[in-house]
């Protein structure tokens, strides 16, 4: 399967370009979490949309209402849906992107300005704040549609859009405007929807390649928890050097609790936990044996020979379908507290798992275009964390729904020095638009 080959050779010949766009992107410091930059998450939401339009795209800012953060109220950033090609004979695509990004500042430990994209000419690095999370695969999309409009090719599916600016902040109000424009029916901006495509590189999800060599489709996400448990004691602070061996300690309560959950090794001790997830059947597990993963490659993501086993299949097993029980962010000493005898459990998050059918025409077609654009067949892949949407999605409309990764598993996304590699971002265009000619040829 391939695409035109003067759709490939104008992706090639507009590579400097397409990166300078990118740079303009990346300059925009749209960080979600950080109310002082609220009114740079709307100023890349225009950007964004006026480039959707310059490209043919009819595009709708939809207001998304207001949250609280950091005790003031804000305006959430808006979606910007659009829609491309209204063709009843041909197949309808909704891709899906995020234009927020993460906090970052030099001070962090970045060897280069974050939002100023620097193009490493020995590395082929472009390294900078969203570069793979998720400007770059926006950009892709953008190059596609900018390719065909300039060769005055028509696009071989239907194309609808959705990018919101609050992904990295929990994608407040997205769940609720899917769930409506779905239920509009016709008259909505989703209508006709035959699949879902989402080339989003998540750290919380590792919605990458498993390595720097070979290309992914993923078909799961495990889903995430995450509870807060308090332990107080005393009505104050209190100085070890006057009262230690004298009182119960709320840090060594918490300390022995946590030492309940999970072993060294893994076991999550909670009874029932395991139980709720049945085993591998033999079909998944030469799907796990097949991957081009192996144990150094996580002694080398890692910098450290930690693993918990020794075989591949059982090392990715625990990353891609097993239940995990992490502990993190451990706090102690002077704080205001109120005096209780028992710990305190709050749920604070949950996003459920996702699974899709990996053997759907979707997944089909993103294989044959990887193979026609890297010349190797892609893994498949569950990944450990969550994307909400992509559930909401799976659910709203009833369709399949594609994870596409575009970068490689040592981008450090949400981390300093994030990058995207220059072939990443040229080739993962051109697969892009593979992509569609694949999803039309598999859909005649």
């Amino acid at each position: 399967m391939s695409s035109p080959l003067e759709f490939l050779r104008f992706i090639d010949e507009n590579a400097d370009r397409f990166i300078q766009r990118l740079g303009q992107a990346v300059a925009i410091p749209s960080i979600s979490g950080d109310g002082t930059h609220r009114q740079d998450v709307f100023k890349m939401g225009s950007w964004l949309e006026d480039q959707l339009k310059s490209l043919g795209v009819e595009t709708k800012q939809v207001d998304l209402g207001k949250h609280t953060m950091d005790d003031q109220e804000l305006p959430l950033p808006p979606a910007i849906l659009g829609r491309i090609g209204h063709d009843p004979k041909k197949t309808t695509i909704l891709v899906y992107g995020h234009y927020d990004v993460q906090p970052a500042s030099k001070s962090d430990g970045w060897d280069t300005e974050p939002f100023e994209l620097v193009v490493d000419s020995e590395t082929g690095r472009l390294i900078g704040r969203g570069s793979t999370d998720d400007k770059g695969p926006i950009m892709g999309w953008l190059n596609v549609l900018e390719a065909h409009k300039a060769l005055g090719l028509s696009l071989p599916v239907n194309m609808r859009f959705c990018f919101e600016g609050m992904e990295e902040s929990g994608s407040e109000g997205l769940d609720d405007l899917i769930t409506s424009e779905a239920a509009k029916g016709k008259k909505g901006w989703f209508d006709g929807v035959d699949c879902v495509c989402i080339v989003v590189n998540l750290s919380q999800s590792d919605n990458y390649w498993l390595n720097t060599r070979t290309p992914c489709l993923t078909y799961g996400l495990r889903g995430i928890k995450y509870f807060k448990v308090t332990v107080s004691g005393p009505a104050r602070d209190l100085h070890s050097g006057a009262f230690g061996r004298m009182v119960h300690e709320p840090m060594t309560d918490l300390v022995l609790l946590m030492s309940k959950l999970v072993a060294p090794d893994g076991t999550i001790l909670i009874p029932g936990v395991d139980d709720m997830v049945p085993g591998p059947s033999s079909e998944e597990t030469a799907i796990y044996d097949a991957l081009d993963y192996s144990v150094q490659d996580v002694v080398d993501a890692v910098g450290a020979p930690i693993t918990l086993s020794e075989d591949k299949t059982t090392l990715i097993m625990g990353r891609m379908r097993f239940p995990s029980l992490s502990l993190h962010g451990i706090e102690g000493g002077v704080r205001e507290t109120q005096h209780e005898e028992q710990a305190r459990f709050g749920e604070s998050a949950r996003r459920k798992p996702w699974i899709a059918d990996y053997k759907h025409w979707n997944y089909e077609a993103a294989k044959k275009a990887t193979e026609a654009v890297y010349k190797k067949s892609p893994d498949l892949t569950r990944e450990g964390g969550s994307i909400p949407v992509t559930l909401t999605f799976a659910e709203s409309l009833g369709v399949n729904v594609l994870l596409l990764p575009m970068g490689r598993g040592d981008d450090g996304a949400h981390s300093t020095n994030e990058k995207l590699d220059r072939s990443n971002f040229i080739e993962g265009s051109k697969l892009l638009g593979t992509y569609l000619y694949a999803v039309a040829a598999a859909t005649e």
